[in-house]
């Protein structure tokens, strides 16, 4: 294959993961959406599942779940119909389906607290977790109004070696372009307390003072809005029990709600590309009222 021609299948199918994240509360139509792009559909179908493994609806279906299974934790004040809709279900009855096929029980039984004995077991499985000592309930945020972001990225499915290549790919990048003015961002758009390791996506992104032609690399739009700033240095372990800790124990106590956009950080020192593992970022979490 070409890579002129790997490069255009990477995008289209980052693309659409990009817009599936991004409009999950919506009805996805996907021939309006094929013909938006100037694609076959069943072309679109195959390269999808060719990148990331798994065919297009069965990722929509995953998406909604996980953003609801948060939703039901954090967003106390909301009805399990208003999530449900807020997650692209327009039938409550389809999403309490869908939900106990997933996680094993009902959503009324998650938010009364069947999630924590279920991120327990999880968790029990997710060593790396387990090695935090990280302390984070003293932290306290800064709340901002924070402008749209645009940055070229790399997504991975699940939380390995992959993303440190990852990381290692944008750094040759800024290398081979001279880059000087630059951002590098993580989104985290799972919580890996109530979704695997291998099942979580992770996206690696470089935002540039410039726009180049030459960056072979698909871009996005991190959305703009109100958000919650968490100042915080460590190393891997602790940054998976921050997130745990953030969802589970600041957001429920806190008064805000959060919104189906992912959280993502800044990073002042990225632990993939320093040699001592540690990492000092600035960790931004979408707010409501």
């Amino acid at each position: 294959m070409k890579r002129k021609t790997y490069l255009k299948k990477i995008r289209l199918a980052n693309d659409l993961m990009f817009y599936i994240y991004t409009h999950i509360e919506s009805d996805i139509n996907l021939d309006e959406l094929a013909a938006s792009m100037e694609i076959d559909k069943f072309y679109l179908h195959k390269i999808f599942k060719e990148v990331f493994g798994r065919n297009i609806y069965e990722s929509i279906k995953s998406i909604r779940l996980q953003k609801a299974s948060n939703l039901l934790l954090t967003n106390r004040y909301s009805t399990i119909s208003q999530v449900a809709n807020e997650c692209g279900y327009s039938s409550q009855t389809s999403f309490i389906r869908a939900f106990k096929e997933r996680f094993g029980m009902t959503p009324k039984a998650w938010r009364k607290g069947g999630y924590v004995a279920y991120s327990n077991r999880l968790i029990e499985n997710q060593t790396i977790i387990q090695a935090s000592t990280g302390l984070f309930e003293a932290m306290e945020p800064t709340i901002v109004k924070q402008p749209p972001l645009y940055a070229y990225y790399i997504r991975d499915r699940g939380y390995d070696e992959g993303i440190k290549r990852s990381w290692q790919k944008i750094q040759t990048l800024i290398y081979a372009h001279d880059l000087a003015d630059y951002q590098l961002i993580s989104l985290f758009h799972d919580n890996p307390a109530i979704t695997s390791l291998s099942e979580c996506h992770h996206v690696a992104a470089i935002a540039t003072a410039k726009e180049s032609e030459e960056i072979n690399l698909p871009k996005f739009k991190i959305a703009g809005g109100v958000y919650a700033i968490f100042k915080i240095t460590g190393k891997k372990p602790d940054l998976l029990k921050f997130i745990q800790w953030v969802y589970h124990a600041w957001l429920p106590k806190s008064g805000y709600e959060t919104t189906t956009k992912p959280p993502y950080a800044i990073y002042h020192k990225n632990h993939h590309l320093s040699d001592d593992g540690v990492f000092e970022m600035d960790f931004y979490l979408s707010i409501t009222l």
